[in-house]
């Protein structure tokens, strides 16, 4: 299967965003692994004082993780669907949460001060970039020094099991109930996306690759076990040393 890109991948997103929500619902643990992940940041001070960039924020599900982490911080929340956006927006949110239409190669250009942040989530996003490398590099670039990278996707093992057991769900779950909102062709873009991206040993070595010096791999657990993993970064300082775990 040829993979879905750029605007074709937006559009397919936009399409998606208003079953979005209630799909992702059903996913045991969705929104409680997010938080988690958020968490394993760290930020001091509840994020007071702090410049956040959510990276491939969807509908909000991982920016208001972010901002459950982190109440205090200012927060940037970034994607290239404007469907997904739009469901975002819709939702409240406090003062110090803003929301701009750019795509993870546009990074240079969210509008803000200095463009440096002193962290950045990005949430099943590096599977859907063509070029994970490069984006790699330019976070690193928007990080201040000692800054923080939390990336929390699905990146397989490299267990037969755990590539089976994705291949098992994806059959019986995912593209049906994807089919059944009219969005097959987005949920077979997941399935073979998962496939094709790196395992979590490669990921974690493209990470180290793009120039964070210190790079943890944490499994999510649950039935996402050994398919989901969350890749911790420093720009810097060892967020493992300085207590992010």
């Amino acid at each position: 299967m040829t993979l879905l890109r750029d605007r074709d991948l937006a559009r397919a997103f936009d399409h998606a965003s208003l079953t979005y929500d209630r799909l992702t619902a059903l996913n045991p643990g969705y929104r409680s692994d997010l938080l988690r992940s958020a968490h394993r940041l760290r930020l001091p001070r509840g994020g007071r004082g702090l410049r956040l960039l959510d990276l491939g924020c969807g509908t909000g599900a991982s920016t208001r993780a972010l901002l459950r982490a982190a109440p205090y911080a200012r927060i940037t929340a970034v994607d290239a669907s404007a469907g997904m956006l739009e469901r975002a927006r819709a939702k409240r949110w406090p003062a110090n949460v803003r929301f701009l239409h750019r795509s993870a190669e546009e990074l240079s250009t969210t509008d803000d001060d200095d463009g440096s942040y002193d962290a950045v989530f990005a949430a099943y996003l590096f599977r859907n970039v063509a070029e994970p490398g490069e984006v790699l590099r330019a976070v690193r670039a928007l990080l201040r020094p000692g800054g923080r990278l939390l990336v929390h996707e699905y990146s397989l093992s490299g267990s037969p099991v755990h590539r089976a057991v994705w291949n098992t769900l994806c059959r019986g779950v995912i593209v049906p109930a994807g089919t059944l909102t009219g969005d097959r062709e987005l949920y077979h873009h997941l399935w073979h996306s998962v496939l094709a991206f790196d395992t979590a040993p490669a990921f974690a070595r493209r990470v180290a690759r793009a120039g964070f010096p210190f790079v943890r791999t944490v499994p999510v657990g649950g039935w996402q076990s050994g398919i989901v993993h969350a890749f911790l970064a420093g720009n810097g300082a060892d967020p493992v040393r300085t207590g992010a775990s």
